[in-house]
This record gives structure tokens, sequence and C-alpha cells, in this order.
């Protein structure tokens, strides 16, 4: 029996990265996949590469009207929603604290935050009723640790901490579960970004160093990730709740 047999997963920032290798993983184990992100040619580039029953689902995560939008049309699809991987985010611009404009600190609170509420405040209700689900929100290692340059960024992945654990509180008795993942630098275009943020034109520098703090001596792969996210969304994690588990080549360690 496959983990995720005949089960309905919703992964938001699924075009790529993260969520992309997520949703092939998910399918490859027995799970039909609806895929949302911004741009829907995107999504059409990422589905092509998938194997099982795709939906794809163009929104805007930190639009309450979209987000029941995708919720909706996930179930009308599929009938129910078992897993929930509240993935989408961006990492902001990279810039001291007091250089940080407002504008830019708000954009990243509202996908990273206020999407990550708005995903949870639409499927809670339905796993709720079904009386199972599993939820796994995307934070970061920065969700458990400070790190200079990227304070909106730093600031909407503790958030995600905090929305972790109530709604993991209030979903139990509901038999819903709802925990969080924190990866360390993961080899996917945000990193690129922030490689070339905290040193313009010296990426590979910049990536050599970060990966040298990393006690397993190198960045983490999409696979990585993926593979910690199918369990926790899987039987196998049934009494696990309200928890913030690194993936992060022992990065937290130190």
């Amino acid at each position: 029996m496959k983990r995720l047999q005949d089960k309905i997963a919703l992964i938001t920032g699924g075009a790529a990265g993260i969520g992309l290798e997520t949703a092939r993983l998910f399918l490859a184990e027995g799970a039909s996949v609806a895929l949302v992100d911004l741009k829907a040619e995107d999504l059409a580039k990422a589905a092509e590469g998938l194997e099982g029953e795709v939906l794809t689902i163009a929104a805007d995560v930190s639009s309450a009207e979209d987000s029941a939008r995708y919720v909706r049309e996930t179930r009308e699809r599929f009938g129910r929603i078992d897993v929930f991987f509240n993935n989408a985010g961006i990492e902001g611009k990279v810039a001291p604290l007091v250089d940080q404009k407002i504008e830019d600190f708000d954009r990243v609170m509202a996908v990273n935050v206020r999407g990550a509420f708005l995903g949870l405040q639409q499927v809670l209700p339905v796993m709720m009723a079904q009386k199972s689900g599993s939820v796994i929100n995307m934070s970061s290692i920065a969700g458990l640790q400070g790190s200079p340059d990227v304070a909106p960024y730093i600031t909407s992945k503790h958030a995600v901490v905090g929305l972790t654990r109530a709604a993991a509180i209030e979903a139990a008795r509901d038999n819903v579960r709802v925990n969080s993942v924190h990866p360390s630098p993961v080899n996917t275009r945000m990193m690129r970004s922030l490689e070339e943020g905290f040193s313009p034109g010296q990426g590979e520098a910049v990536k050599d160093q970060l990966m040298a703090s990393i006690p397993l001596g190198r960045y983490g792969e999409s696979a990585d990730i993926a593979a910690l996210v199918l369990f926790l969304a899987s039987d196998e994690a049934a009494f696990i709740t309200g928890g913030q588990y690194p993936v992060d080549g022992g990065l937290s360690a130190g």
C-alpha cells in the first residue's frame, strides 16, 4: 500500500521548488494533487512533468477570495482534502532592518503570514468536518533563530510557528494534525536570490560560506524537504501535531 493511497493533497506554491517536488512524491505515493500558484503558465509547465491526477489553480494566496476559491475548486474536483501543504512563500529584500521599506515588509507578511493564515482558515473547516487531515506549514530555520538583513522574512517565519501551534490545539479535537517544517538553505531559486542579495556579484562565494556553516556540508535539496513533508502527511505521523521539525543538515544543533 502506498503511503498516501487515495488521499487528496492540496499544495500552495506548487509550481516549482519544494512544492513541485512534494507534488511529485505525493503522486508517486498514491495521492491526487491540487497545485496552487500565482501564474497559470507556471502551473501548466509544472503539470507537464507530473504523472497522476493533478488539478492546477492559479491564485494569490494573500487574497481571501482566491484562498476560498482554491479550496472550493479542490473540493469540487475531489470531494475532500486530506493533506494541505501550506507552502507558498517569498523571501523579500535583503537589507538591514532600518533600510527595509514598509511596502516590502508588508508584501512578505501578506504572502508568508496572511497567506498561511487564510489557507488554514479555509482548509481546517473541511478537515474538521471530515474528522481527519494533516496540515504541514512551511516555515524555515529562520523561524527558529535570527539572521541579519532579512528581518521581514525572519519575522514571517516565526509567525508561522505561532499559527501552527494555535491551529494544532484548536484542530486536535477533530483529529486534524498541524505541524511545521523548517529547512535550512535549499537549492532553489529563493536561495539564488538571497545569495546574490547578501553579496551582489558574489553569489557563489556566499553559497560556499553558507554550506560551510552546515554540519553536513551541503544545502538541502527539495527532495530532502519533501520526504519530511510526506512523513508528516502520512498515517505514520498519526500522533504528531503542533511540532516544529528542522530539516537542516544539523544547522540548528549548534
